[in-house]
């Protein structure tokens, strides 16, 4: 890990959160466009994207950092569509301090559906009481929330694992096998991964680890045909300092994983990037996010930055096309 990065981390890890109040739960129109940034009336990170009833709804982060700060995100919101145009904002979904033993951070989180449910994996700041970053699950019965505390604890605490730092639990991506199994990995530095139980809110086996080249943070697990795919945030410092997405895939969902190579360079103005891949209505998309947009004059930063979508296309031999950021994104032609 880069001291970078260390420093980085350990700033946002101590870094006091507010609890703004509930906002108004109806749908309304976001203040989006179809070109990049998809969101543009306020900053937005680590994207997570689901199909559901003919709709992709994607889960951010709400960057609030102000100056001299690193990172302030005090709630998690979605927005859907139904055509990868016009966005709906639903709104505040969550909180980190809706987990009674979490402080703070609402940092990247993925949902899925299971039998009319919608299970949120979070990270966050656990209190005093373990001091680190944790995994949190939250249940709602919509994809739009409100999302409540599932477990009344951490399913993975800083304490249980043996990182190298306190904030190595981060960055949960949950999947379900074509055998009904969910799985969860999630993890800085280390990769961390076990198979969840049927209640959604325990682990079936013990957690383990796995080694990928490159390997920093925010694993993205999908399967595309008979291959697994593991998208990630790296860093490869002999040639750059920032991260870029890599990938790597396997023949299970336990691997063993081949590295693939790079699927994006790094975010504009940011040193932290996050995949997101989802496939909708035949076409594969890839949302991530940058630091380039500014929002009346309050520039992009580190703590400040935007969520954006390309189009993500695969090699006959099932490999993934380099991408490159665009500021037209999704409004650009297809590629044949």
């Amino acid at each position: 890990m880069s001291n970078r990065l260390a420093a980085t981390v350990l700033i946002a890890s101590l870094a006091a959160c507010s609890s703004p109040g509930p906002e108004p739960r109806s749908a309304k129109p976001a203040a989006t466009q179809a070109t990049n940034p998809i969101i543009t009336n306020i900053f937005t990170a680590d994207p997570a994207p689901i199909v559901h009833d003919g709709r992709v709804y994607l889960y951010v982060g709400h960057d609030e950092a102000g100056e001299g700060e690193m990172f302030r995100m005090t709630d998690w919101r979605v927005y859907s569509t139904d055509d990868m145009k016009t966005w709906t904002d639903h709104g505040v979904i969550m909180k980190p301090t809706d987990f009674k033993w979490a402080v703070a951070d609402a940092w990247a989180s993925e949902p899925i559906e299971k039998d009319g449910k919608f299970w949120l994996y979070t990270a966050v700041e656990h209190d005093e009481t373990d001091h680190g970053k944790s995994i949190g699950v939250a249940v709602s019965d919509s994809p739009t929330g409100p999302f409540t505390d599932a477990l009344g604890k951490a399913l993975v605490a800083n304490s249980e694992t043996d990182g190298p730092h306190t904030w190595d639990d981060i960055d949960p991506t949950v999947f379900e096998d074509e055998d009904g199994t969910f799985w969860l990995y999630w993890g800085n530095a280390n990769l961390y991964y076990a198979p969840l139980a049927a209640d959604m809110v325990s682990f079936a086996a013990p957690i383990r680890k796995v080694a990928l080249t490159h390997f920093e943070e925010g694993p993205w697990l999908f399967k595309r045909g008979n291959l697994y795919y593991m998208a990630y945030a790296g860093i490869d410092e002999a040639e750059n300092e920032n991260e870029q997405i890599y990938y790597s895939t396997a023949p299970t969902v336990t691997g063993p994983w081949t590295y693939r190579g790079k699927i994006m360079g790094p975010g504009e103005n940011s040193f932290t990037i996050h995949p997101g891949i989802v496939e909708f209505k035949g076409d594969w998309y890839f949302f991530y996010h940058n630091a380039a947009l500014s929002i009346d004059g309050v520039e992009g930063a580190m703590g400040r930055r935007s969520v954006r979508a390309e189009h993500l296309y695969f090699n006959e031999d099932g490999s993934i096309r380099p991408i490159t950021a665009t500021q037209g994104g999704l409004t650009l032609p297809r590629q044949d």
